[in-house]
């Protein structure tokens, strides 16, 4: 229909296991708890029973019908019991060092799909030793586990900045904007940043959770680069008010956000790629539209915009 891509064969409606963590700051880091829910919301509209394992910050804020259980899926031999009679675990935030625990759990459960929350960028880890590795030895952990997988890889998540991840661009705009309606930030007119809106992440982790089509494939759920310059004109638009853009020194980026608890890696991936893409804009743009299922393939529709999210979020800014 229209060139659209649907998969097909989708699994019959069963109980998913959803894993939510506080927010990270580190190079990559999804905002859990922001995909989550909108993931919730959409598998409960499909028919399926959801049950979460959140840590103490990401208790709150699940629809009613959504089972919740207070634990961390970083500590998973604390928690098996979460596993039972599940068919499908959306796995987000798990660590290299404990994730074969969960796995072990999920198989002697009878999980029969996990779906990866990764990173976009796991390829790189493979010129580095193994020992090193992060999303791509929670990857290799999975392909192991004997069950069926799917990795999706997303770009920046747009409402990172309510939970607190990855990454540091715009981070600090709801304190700055509310309070002095002012942005600084380093490569303000020539920065670029890929996002997607986390309605739209959801929706590709629906289709991984539910679609045998999307079984052993990596997903590559990235947006479009988006200017800084066209986010704080979006939030202006949305909050119907002027907001002033000054563009900083990287130094000065770096300093103010670590004043803001952000590590160097976080940072040093921010800023290389704010800089990276604004430098090559319409060789990242042609790669993002070369992806293959492309995200708007996957999930049926039209991908949602900044202005959507900035309109949504209006509220953080006033």
């Amino acid at each position: 229909m229209g060139g659209i891509k649907r998969f097909t064969n989708a699994s019959q409606a069963g109980l998913r296991l959803l894993t939510a963590v506080s927010a990270r700051k580190d190079a990559g880091s999804s905002p859990t708890g922001i995909v989550g829910r909108s993931l919730a919301r959409q598998l409960l509209d499909a028919g399926d029973r959801v049950r979460v394992l959140a840590e103490p910050a990401q208790m709150d804020g699940w629809p009613d019908e959504v089972e919740v259980v207070e634990g961390s899926i970083t500590r998973p031999l604390e928690y098996a019991e979460v596993f039972a009679g599940v068919d499908g675990v959306f796995l987000a935030g798990a660590v290299p060092t404990t994730v074969r625990d969960a796995l072990e759990l999920a198989g002697v459960a009878g999980v029969r799909r996990i779906v990866v929350l990764s990173s976009h960028g796991p390829e790189y880890e493979e010129a580095y030793p193994p020992e090193t590795w992060f999303w791509l030895a929670i990857e290799r952990a999975v392909e192991r586990s004997g069950m069926e997988w799917t990795h999706i890889r997303p770009s920046a998540v747009m409402g990172a900045m309510i939970e607190g991840t990855y990454p540091a661009t715009g981070s600090d705009w709801p304190q700055t904007i509310s309070g002095e309606r002012v942005v600084r930030e380093a490569f303000l007119d020539g920065g670029h940043y890929p996002f997607i809106h986390e309605d739209d992440l959801a929706a590709v982790a629906v289709a991984a959770l539910r679609a045998d089509d999307c079984a052993g494939a990596v997903l590559e759920a990235v947006g479009p680069p988006i200017s800084t310059r066209s986010r704080v004109a979006s939030i202006a638009r949305a909050v119907g008010g002027d907001i002033a853009a000054v563009e900083v020194r990287p130094d000065d980026s770096r300093a103010n956000w670590r004043r803001h608890g952000w590590p160097d890696s976080g940072i040093d991936v921010t800023l290389y790629a704010l800089e990276e893409y604004g430098a090559r804009l319409a060789e990242l743009t042609q790669w993002t539209l070369d992806q293959r299922p492309a995200v708007q393939e996957i999930i049926g529709r039209p991908l949602r915009g900044f202005d959507d999210w900035a309109d949504e979020n209006a509220h953080l800014f006033r």
